[in-house]
């Protein structure tokens, strides 16, 4: 009998650990989700968005040959552990203390990529590492080079923990002379192999000058496949490219220095950035820290954003190929953060050619930014944005406008258009039609803004107005008042401007 209790104790002692081990890993689904706050109370209605969920596995990058030594290249030790956990269902990846120099990194379904304290992933300055891919840049169809950290069509995948991912972009980008010190200036004149295409104008090196010569909107006229390798360095990637995938979350890391756009989720569902911090240099040409394009049901929360452009950005596609794609950016909250520096805080286009609808912005703050709450687009976008809601909003020391809807975009910041003296033609009407952008119904209320260049400016089209704006509870210091240009159905309520002396 006692031989016989002691199996039955031990089989009961395996299946609890089993039912613990499943517990561990589908933790997030339960009605303890602590993402399920964020979709509650919302003015549309909005899915509960969840986390992913990853198998109680893990294995960490040195059991695969990794080197944390800052020199040693850990391309191949990425992929065999990446490869391996994939084979066995998926689990996290740890990657330990250490600078992790490697080349480009493709996650898989069901793997966490997870970065102890003190661990950095360096990616290499080296182009030939990076193949050319058919992809989506600035909303356009096009090639650009593999992004550093990539996933196409993934389920479940996750970026956590303490430590640093690193695109090593003073590798990539290009440089104006007047966002830097005479120092810095004078330093990178002296790169070999650079090249100063105009006066101000510096980019890394020659290939770079050739593809940028021959490009319309960053789209290369390159035909041959020796013609796409001699201007690699102009193809300069996202950093962190995610690409239809399903169920992502974005947690705790730094994410800095990138090529071109920081983090970009492109097509992607159930999507959760949180506690994360997005750096740039200010002078960093298409440094945004997040775009978000073409998605649905997602959250951005308790995140900090400092960017060399736009901050927190909402897309969908340029043009005629938006268009054609026709996916809204759609169901998404944005709370608590925190943007520092950068053109726009919150900013919505200009490629909205796709369309954006439901979006939910709540307790953030600008400090320092060019604009605060940023709309923009163009003639021959097309796409309607619509059911915007932002609240509780705080900005210190806008350098240009609190609030702005420009609907002539024209590819500057607000304060390069102001320098350069930039006037367009808002009186004469063009035809409507399906490229015609649509800005309507945007609710926004509680905003105290301590500093701004001009309180508000509203420059709609003539032949479609910006339509349906409310204003309520704003205060607004400024050295200039409100500008308001074809608009219609603006309603104001508690909206006070203080002129400073």
């Amino acid at each position: 009998m006692k031989k016989l209790f002691l199996t039955i104790v031990a089989a009961l002692a395996v299946g609890l650990g089993a039912q613990a081990e499943i517990a561990s890993t589908h933790s997030d689904q339960g009605s303890d989700n602590p993402y399920k706050k964020y979709t509650e109370k919302l003015p549309f209605q909005m899915p509960e968005v969840k986390a992913p969920v990853i198998p109680d596995r893990q294995v960490k990058i040195t059991d695969f040959g990794g080197v944390g030594d800052g020199i040693t290249l850990n391309t191949e030790a990425f992929a065999k552990a990446i490869d391996a956990l994939s084979k066995q269902g998926g689990g996290k990846l740890v990657v330990p203390q250490g600078v992790w120099h490697t080349g480009p990194i493709v996650l898989k379904s069901n793997i966490e990529l997870n970065l102890k304290a003190g661990a950095v992933i360096l990616f290499a300055a080296d182009e030939t590492l990076y193949p050319i891919i058919e992809t989506s840049f600035e909303g356009l169809d096009t090639r650009r080079l593999q992004s550093p950290l990539s996933a196409n069509g993934a389920t479940n995948i996750a970026i956590t923990g303490k430590g640093v991912i690193d695109g090593n972009g003073q590798y990539w980008r290009p440089v104006k002379k007047e966002k830097v010190t005479a120092k810095h200036w004078k330093s990178l004149l002296a790169q070999k192999g650079s090249v100063e295409m105009k006066p101000g104008y510096w980019v890394p090196s020659e290939g770079y000058a050739k593809g940028e010569k021959g490009a319309n909107m960053n789209v290369p006229t390159a035909k041959t496949p020796e013609e796409w390798n001699a201007i690699k360095r102009f193809l300069r990637p996202v950093m962190v490219s995610l690409v239809r995938c399903k169920n992502v979350m974005l947690k705790g890391v730094i994410f800095q220095n990138s090529p071109a756009w920081n983090l970009h989720p492109l097509m992607c569902e159930n999507v959760i950035v949180d506690q994360v911090l997005v750096r740039n240099p200010s002078y960093a040409q298409n440094g945004d820290a997040i775009d978000l394009e073409s998605c649905k049901n997602a959250l951005i929360v308790n995140s900090r954003f400092d960017a060399g452009d736009d901050g927190i950005c909402i897309k969908s596609g340029k043009d005629a190929d938006g268009r054609r794609r026709a996916m809204p950016c759609e169901n998404v909250v944005v709370e608590g953060c925190t943007v520092f520096a950068g053109h726009g805080g919150f900013v919505v286009g200009s490629e909205m050619s796709g369309g954006t609808k439901n979006i939910y912005v709540n307790s953030c703050q600008f400090l320092g930014t060019d604009v605060g709450l940023r709309f923009k687009s163009a003639r021959g976008r097309g796409g309607i944005v619509e059911n915007i809601y932002i609240k509780n909003i705080s900005m210190t020391d806008i350098k240009t406008d609190a609030i702005t809807f420009n609907m002539y975009y024209g590819g500057k910041s607000v304060a390069e258009m102001i320098e350069d003296g930039d006037n367009p033609d808002n009186t004469t009407k063009m035809p409507v039609d399906e490229t015609t952008p649509i800005f309507r119904n945007i609710d926004i209320k509680n905003v105290v803004c301590n500093g701004a260049g001009r309180a508000m400016e509203f420059n709609g089209l003539p032949e479609m107005p910006i339509d349906g704006i409310s204003l309520k509870n704003v205060t607004i210091l400024a050295k200039k008042d409100a500008v308001f240009t074809n608009c219609k159905n603006i309603k104001q309520k508690n909206v006070n401007i203080t002129l400073q002396k």
